[in-house]
């Protein structure tokens, strides 16, 4: 593994996992080593990571004044490790305890930092440290498990003065959304990962200043993500909130069902809001919450075209479209719920995927918008252009399924032996529908009164073509052209469809 000299000589071993840009990863414990970081439940698919194990951790030296594990004197540390990686800023994320080294970094050198993500964070840098009432208190949430009682019992026991060496094994089972096997293994791995002397050192009296930390952050210009368990009692979620609202643009994601280490918990639901945070490309908004992910280009105040994808999509199918109508057109591409970056609730339908469209163009002043829509996404879009005509100015459904019972009826389908890139619970839940549909949904097409384009795949796609003729039939005024190259027309033929929906109006 890499390493540099810090400022007092001290040799210092960091690791490099992943691909795209580098995020800088500082662990908690404090003075826990990276290895219990792992993979951040996979979020090197989307960044470098450069973890640091910090001074006397890991494959770091041990230094040779002790002082030195304290946590302001460390953010000299962070800016050494920056300067020799050559970054004029960096994107920074700390966890738990390194938290505060993060937040202490930031307020000293705020130019120097791009974006800040403060995972499950220790709040006393800023003086949002969490009592012991409110840890016993945030305990409780778990009483319904079957090891709460004998856990609890243990923690009752535990002395005000108890070594923290000896209290983390009793405290441990308290920081995880479920103990179950992964997280008794993860835990396990705490003693061995941990300089317990430096980890007492961390907190030395002096290693912070909040008075002084909070006044230099109120001109903090970076973005910042806090990510707080639901179940975790430090920081509890509105202790995780009172941080928070010490940065002027920061944002809060409280993880359901996640205690202290959420990516162990559920490493989607935890790599999702990260990864869009530090993309720079994706934006989120929730709807009745649920936060949806979308990309936006194209200069501000064009008209603008909202592209909805198909399911096991997202945003992203439409690169190719979005950079063409981007000339002249303020494009967004939304990631319907269970795909993408979005959230994955574990709630699908097509009456969800409507109604979050509708949720969208409200939350985003998008009213009156041109609206096109792939197969799954484009039966949501004119579900919404039924109910609420309003909302869509022009309307484009590529390929698009129309409600009538599938014959013969799809049954239950096994996941793929790889994860997909999308939740793939939702098969379940749409195919239900597509075997048993709601008839008003066919009923009420001639309700659409936005100017309509359908474009059907032909007799490669895998819809009965004489179904969407029906429903160009059913919807007042539409126009109906096929272009025969089955169902995925805007990624295998752009150019044919563009000129299309350009023609169109789009």
């Amino acid at each position: 593994m890499p390493q540099f000299t810090t400022y007092d000589g001290t040799r210092l071993a960091y690791w490099m996992r992943g691909e795209g840009e580098p995020l800088v990863v500082l662990p908690g414990g404090p003075m826990r080593d990276q290895a219990y970081l792992g993979d951040l439940g996979g979020l090197t698919a989307h960044r470098t990571l450069i973890v640091l194990d910090p001074r006397g951790t890991g494959d770091s030296a041990v230094p040779a004044d002790p002082h030195s594990y304290r946590c302001d004197r460390q953010v000299a540390d962070i800016e050494a490790l920056r300067a020799h990686l050559g970054l004029e800023r960096i994107d920074l994320l700390g966890h738990s305890g390194s938290a505060n080294l993060a937040t202490v970094y930031a307020a000293a050198h705020p130019a120097r930092v791009r974006s800040l993500v403060l995972v499950t964070p220790g709040g006393r840098a800023v003086g949002c440290g969490v009592t012991d009432e409110e840890w016993d208190k945030a305990a409780e949430v778990f009483a319904g498990r079957p090891w709460y009682a004998e856990a609890r019992a243990a923690l009752d026991a535990l002395d005000p003065d108890t070594p923290a060496r000896q209290a983390a094994p009793v405290v441990l089972p308290f920081a995880y959304g479920r103990w179950d096997e992964a997280a008794r293994a993860h835990a396990a791995a705490a003693d061995e990962q941990t300089n317990w002397e430096a980890a007492a050192a961390f907190y030395a009296p002096g290693a912070f200043d909040p008075e002084a930390t909070r006044a230099a952050l109120r001109d903090f210009d970076a973005p910042v993500l806090v990510l707080a368990g639901e179940y975790d009692g430090g920081p509890t979620p509105a202790k995780a909130a009172a941080i928070a609202a010490c940065f002027p643009h920061a944002e809060l994601v409280v993880q359901a069902g996640a205690g202290h280490f959420p990516w162990v918990d559920d490493a989607g639901a935890f790599r999702r809001p990260v990864a869009a945070f530090l993309d720079p490309a994706v934006r989120t908004v929730t709807v009745d919450g649920v936060r949806l992910a979308y990309r936006v280009t194209g200069p501000e105040g064009a008209p603008p075209v909202v592209l909805v994808h198909g399911r096991g999509e997202d945003g992203t199918t439409w690169a190719e479209v979005a950079a063409e109508l981007a000339v002249d057109r303020r494009v967004y591409a939304l990631d319907l719920r269970g795909h993408g970056l979005s959230d994955h609730p574990g709630r699908y339908g097509f009456g969800l995927f409507r109604d979050d469209i509708g949720g969208f163009l409200k939350a985003l002043g998008l009213a009156g918008a041109t609206v096109v829509g792939h197969s799954m996404g484009g039966a949501a879009v004119y579900l919404l252009a039924q109910r609420e005509p309003d909302l869509i100015g022009r309307l484009v459904l590529e390929d698009t399924p129309v409600f009538f019972p599938l014959d013969p009826p799809r049954g239950p389908v096994a996941p793929p032996e790889e994860p997909p890139g999308f939740d793939w619970t939702l098969v379940g839940a749409v195919d239900a529908e597509l075997n048993d549909p709601d008839p008003a949904w066919r009923d009420d097409l001639p309700a659409i009164t936005a100017p309509t384009l359908l474009v059907g795949g032909g007799e490669r796609s895998h819809l009965p073509q004489d179904q969407v003729a029906w429903m160009a039939g059913r919807i007042p005024g539409a126009r109906h052209v096929t272009i025969d190259t089955g169902h995925l027309i805007h990624t295998e033929r752009p150019a044919e469809f563009l000129a299309l929906i350009r023609e169109f109006g789009v």
